[in-house]
């Protein structure tokens, strides 16, 4: 009797190998955070972080999270105008 082999080969894919969904720990994380980000004043909580030199450079690695990575236009109606967008880290005493 001969034996059959139930290893996969390299490059086969394995039965439900595939995209998974959100991992249920971080969609729990991050409503935290936003209810959290609500209660300590939203918006106006992260104004507050933005201008207070101790948390801005803190702030601005926020914000370099949340932007898009790449703009992408419409192909039939391609952008024309570019406008540059620069974060600055600025020192307490107000110089760059």
């Amino acid at each position: 009797m001969a034996l059959t082999s139930t290893a996969f080969k390299k490059g086969e894919k394995k039965p439900n190998q595939g995209k998974r969904g959100p991992n249920k720990n971080t969609l729990v994380i991050k409503d935290m955070i936003l209810t959290a980000l609500s209660a300590a004043g939203g918006a106006k909580y992260l104004e507050r972080r933005a201008n207070d030199p101790r948390t801005a450079a803190a702030f601005l690695g926020l914000v370099g999270k949340v932007l898009p990575m790449q703009v992408i236009g419409d192909p039939n109606n391609p952008l024309t105008t570019v406008v540059k967008v620069e974060l600055v880290a600025m020192r307490e005493n107000g110089t760059d």
